[in-house]
């Protein structure tokens, strides 16, 4: 059998695959890179570094903790592991209480939110294209100032004397000042002025591209205005009503500046607890500890629902 003769003019004679092929192939990647090195840099690594802590010990030294990976003079490597940390958490009562403080603040925040956003961003959708930028522009403009100060100002409005309280009694309303500073309302009041934008500007997106021509349907149908929204404008708007949900829930479960500024002694949610952890007591380990289970707890639950929602939309 004669072998084949590789020239010049055969290998141009043969077809190219387009230039084009090469990119449509990798071009996923390309677009998934950046964001997985985000997160890589900003989240893995980090989560890394604090479990490794969380199996450390506290030391007199910097940084305040031991390495649980050695190696002796002999090449030898030990690695220590301690358990206690972890141990702590459920022989201390307080990072229970301020575990299930934070999920219930969190939790009554979002649905206060989503009750108050929804009303907001359905009235919004349902306006003209010019009403709409304006309308939007309103919620969006707090985004503009820093998160600190617009929660210094809510203090300077609902403290004893502030705007709030001064209007209330020049107006004859009240005979002496509210006390709503360092109290569990003041906390709510917090989080829903700062996250309700974030329930909003979802909802509005999902809501504004909704098919009126439903709406139309079902009243031909027969369908009253409320048995419209419930059965046609409600269920559509679940994707926004999900992603409003956790955009508020997530942040507020972690909250550290409202309840430090607005809330009392009793308003101890997770957020201060770590903070407390690592620079007021220097307990990095038991710091750590306290954020990996309080990952741990709240991601698999998240995960759960937004599976269970998306199977539901796809269907």
């Amino acid at each position: 059998m004669t072998p084949a003769i590789y020239d010049e003019a055969t290998a141009n004679a043969l077809p190219r695959p387009p230039r084009g092929d090469w990119l449509k192939r990798q071009g996923k990647w390309l677009i998934i890179l950046p964001p997985m090195l985000f997160l890589l840099v900003f989240f893995l690594i980090p989560f890394g570094f604090a479990l490794v802590i969380s199996f450390a010990d506290t030391a007199v030294r910097v940084p305040p903790f031991t390495d649980i990976l050695s190696v002796s003079p002999d090449w030898h490597i030990h690695l220590t592991l301690n358990l206690g940390n972890f141990k702590y958490l459920f022989s201390d009562e307080v990072y229970g209480l301020s575990y299930l403080y934070s999920l219930k603040t969190a939790f009554f925040s979002t649905v206060i939110c989503l009750g108050l956003g929804y009303p907001m961003a359905y009235a919004i959708a349902r306006t003209s294209k010019s009403t709409q930028s304006i309308l939007l522009l309103i919620i969006i403009l707090p985004f503009w100032t820093s998160f600190l100060l617009r929660v210094y100002a809510l203090e300077g409005i609902i403290r004893e004397t502030g705007l709030l309280n001064t209007a209330l009694l020049w107006l004859g309303v009240i005979d002496h000042p509210l006390q709503i500073m360092r109290t569990t309302f003041a906390v709510y009041l917090g989080i829903i002025y700062s996250y309700l934008p974030f329930m909003v500007l979802p909802l509005f997106a999902t809501l504004e591209k909704l098919d009126h021509s439903l709406l139309e349907a079902a009243a031909d149908l027969g369908s009253p205005p409320w048995r419209a929204f419930i059965e046609v404008t409600l269920p559509l708007s679940m994707p926004g009503i999900i992603a409003g949900s956790m955009l508020v829930f997530i942040p507020a479960i972690g909250e550290f500046v409202i309840p430090t500024l607005l809330g009392g002694p009793d308003n101890l949610m997770i957020g201060r607890v770590l903070w407390d952890e690592f620079f007021g007591n220097r307990d990095w380990p038991v710091a750590s500890a306290v954020a990996i289970a309080f990952l741990v707890l709240l991601v698999g639950p998240i995960a759960l629902y937004q599976h269970y929602s998306t199977k539901q939309l796809e269907a």
